[in-house]
């Protein structure tokens, strides 16, 4: 689990740095990533570009891990800390989700997020 609990801290990191390319390194070139926005998955390394691309053009989230843990699948569950703003700073969210992911060595080959909350609302406002 040391391993996975790098990698996913590593994506965290890049994510809320906004740095895409760290963050696609870290994906399997097929994975199916968790749409928050819209729902569904997107598939995909460029349809995880696009897709984080057109969200940061209209919110502004933070997401820092809390905890990180081995299922018994083999998945890694990660309780999140999610603030999300609008492009003037406006908190519109701040909540504690789950997020699983598949990892399959070294790349996550797909994320989920579990008890979702309120980011597919507010991006609809």
């Amino acid at each position: 689990m040391a391993n996975n609990d790098a990698l996913v801290r590593r994506l965290y990191e890049g994510f809320n740095r906004r740095d895409i390319p760290a963050v696609l390194a870290l994906l399997a070139e097929n994975v199916d990533w968790a749409n928050g926005m819209d729902g569904g998955h997107v598939h995909g390394r460029e349809a995880v570009r696009a897709y984080w691309t057109r969200q940061w053009a209209a919110i502004a989230p933070q997401v820092d891990p809390i905890h990180v843990s081995q299922r018994d699948d083999g998945a890694t569950a990660v309780e999140v800390h999610q603030v999300v703003r609008n492009l003037e700073g406006k908190r519109l969210l701040d909540e504690t989700v789950r997020h699983v992911f598949k990892i399959d060595k070294g790349l996550v080959t797909r994320f989920d997020i579990e008890n979702a909350g309120g980011l597919s609302a507010i991006a609809h406002d």
